[in-house]
């Protein structure tokens, strides 16, 4: 995986959103980041206190964001004081390449839920 810089990051998912356009998809997550970059072993026996990381600590907050196509895979940290710039570029570039998004047949999942609910 592939940390890159905030806007690093959106020039390569722009790209990626685009390779994909025509067949494809592109998976999106985000999750608060701690600044671990190994998992945590659990406690044995009974329940113990953990101490927070100096990280968790001082309070600010990170986020991760990841995208990955199934064989490309990116990744980028964004600070709570960027977090306002970053979210109007990324919802630009999400804007600008979902455009070929198919709206929901709501008609075939609830005869679907129907028939299931009748059978039972």
């Amino acid at each position: 995986m592939v940390l890159l810089d905030n806007d690093g990051f959106l020039t390569q998912l722009t790209l990626l959103l685009q390779k994909t356009r025509s067949s494809g998809t592109v998976n999106i997550t985000m999750k608060r980041y701690y600044g671990q970059t190994k998992p945590k072993p659990k406690p044995r026996g009974g329940k113990k206190l953990q101490k927070l990381t100096a990280v968790e600590q001082e309070g600010d907050s990170r986020c991760l964001f990841r995208a990955t196509n199934g064989k490309k895979k990116l990744s980028t940290v964004v600070n709570s004081k960027d977090v306002n710039r970053f979210q109007m570029a990324y919802a630009n570039v999400l804007k600008a390449n979902m455009d070929n998004l198919k709206k929901r047949d709501r008609r075939t999942e609830k005869n679907k839920a129907k028939k299931s609910k009748a059978t039972q």
